[in-house]
């Protein structure tokens, strides 16, 4: 999401911080392309024009313009408004500070991913904030979508309601906050119908099922991918009913992006969450700054830190570290680091979210590169023996013949795999004469990491702190 949005953007940027100084000119210049960027990223019109006017009359002051560095400052005009369109600093968590259960009314049309959007939040809510949920579906006129979020509560191990043949969604809703009263239920969470656009019909149901159980939030569930008819689906939904915030699915899709940063202003309700994959964890709290961040290319490193967090085992990381410090690192923790890259998202989305990794993953992307080269080095590894892995360098020739035919690889790809691994050890042994770990957290302390622009010093064998020992040769040809 973003990345055409995200290249022109940094183009128009990378212009403006090349000139020594700037005048109001070019100051208007660079607004009028980032507001041709917008609107072909399905920015509302609207939307768009303010935030131009907004960040212009800023952005053309004395102040800026008579800055030692006009063009970050610029920049940094851009993400403070960025950051004020998709709904201020913080988070905006839900309102379940209220007398259980606390109700959550999901809304949207079909196809949007309510039913499945209703099951991740439930997951949530319980792993996260220990809440007792139940889910039931209000869902009459869809075939099997009861019996669809039936099956996804037992996958998330979050109650549902049982299905009662025949009984309507008011009906429905009164059952299930008489069971949730019942049974001390912290959250209750009411997926309701949608349709294939909206209309009269769909609004009275909605609007007779808020009447009924009182929800303390209204959560509108919109697909980012729709575009623009997202912002119009959104303003209909808010003329009608009490929308407390809005939920975006399909986040990590090719899509433009507008639609997110056209919401809040439209509906004047916050981005409460956003889906950002199939799996039914696949949501997060939707945090402005981060995506402001993303937009312009400046990382989102608090995300990567969670989720490295919610995907690394801190034993095992514990583990491999006392190891990599004995000088014990094998092609077994070699395999180890390249499938915590895979679960942590791969390699697309890890450049994406560190800061002044823009150019890389564009590199990667326009050489065709993909995550298939993980797959590729783990299926190297994996065809070694336990005694290969364990001692490399008993890989002579014939052996490497071997493990390539048995990859599907070539022996040129095993050698550069060898390589890299053989950089990585020497590279811990330069860390292990700095000190250690300590050691190289106070020689990094004051300035970044290395090769990310931090003016700190690279590390042999870390390609120039941009991907680990030689993996930028075994990249290429992929």
């Amino acid at each position: 999401m973003f990345d055409t949005l995200s290249d022109r953007l940094t183009g128009v940027f990378d212009r403006l911080r090349g000139r020594g100084a700037l005048n109001e000119a070019d100051v208007r210049e660079a607004m009028r392309e980032v507001r041709v960027a917008l609107l072909e990223a399905d920015v509302a019109l609207p939307v768009a024009r303010k935030f131009i006017d907004a960040v212009t009359e800023k952005a053309v002051g004395q102040q800026v313009l008579k800055s030692v560095t006009p063009g970050q400052q610029v920049v940094k005009i851009v993400n403070d408004e960025l950051i004020e369109m998709l709904g201020g600093e913080g988070a905006a968590p839900l309102e379940l500070d209220v007398r259980p259960p606390a109700v959550i009314l999901m809304v949207g049309l079909q196809g949007s991913g309510k039913t499945t959007t209703t099951a991740k939040l439930g997951k949530l809510l319980k792993e996260k904030h220990g809440k007792k949920a139940l889910m039931a579906s209000l869902d009459v006129a869809r075939p099997a979508a009861q019996e669809q979020l039936k099956v996804l509560g037992e996958q998330v191990d979050v109650a549902t309601l049982p299905i009662v043949p025949g009984q309507q969604p008011v009906d429905i809703a009164r059952r299930a906050l008489e069971s949730a009263k019942l049974q001390a239920v912290d959250v209750l969470l009411l997926d309701t119908a949608g349709r294939l656009h909206v209309d009269e019909a769909l609004m009275a149901e909605m609007r007779a099922v808020a009447g009924v159980s009182a929800p303390t939030e209204v959560l509108l569930v919109v697909d980012s991918l729709t575009g623009q008819d997202a912002v119009n689906v959104a303003q209909s939904f808010s003329g009608e009913v009490p929308l407390t915030g809005v939920i975006l699915t399909r986040m990590d899709g090719d899509a433009r992006g507008g639609a997110a940063l056209s919401m809040r202003a439209v509906t004047g309700k916050p981005i409460k969450f956003a889906g950002t994959g199939e799996k039914l964890d696949a949501i997060e709290p939707f945090s402005p700054e981060r995506v402001a961040g993303r937009i312009l290319g400046m990382g989102d490193v608090v995300s990567l830190v969670e989720k490295a967090a919610a995907t690394i085992d801190k034993d095992e990381a514990d583990a491999l570290a006392a190891r990599m410090m004995k000088g014990q690192f094998d092609l077994n923790d070699l395999r180890s680091q390249l499938r915590q890259m895979q679960n942590m998202g791969g390699l697309g989305m890890l450049a994406g979210m560190l800061p002044g990794m823009k150019k890389a993953k564009q590199a990667m992307a326009q050489s065709g590169v993909d995550d298939k080269v993980l797959v590729h080095m783990d299926a190297i590894i994996g065809s070694m023996t336990p005694k290969e892995r364990q001692r490399p360098e008993l890989l002579n020739a014939k052996r490497k013949k071997r493990v390539a035919a048995g990859s599907g690889t070539d022996v040129q790809d095993v050698n550069k795999l060898l390589k890299m691994h053989q950089e990585m050890g020497r590279a811990m042994k330069q860390i292990r004469k700095m000190g250690g770990l300590k050691g190289l957290g106070a020689l990094l302390g004051g300035g970044g990491m290395g090769g990310m622009g931090g003016g700190a010093p690279q590390l042999p064998g870390l390609g120039g702190g941009s991907m680990p020992g030689n993996m930028n040769d075994l990249l290429k040809n992929k």
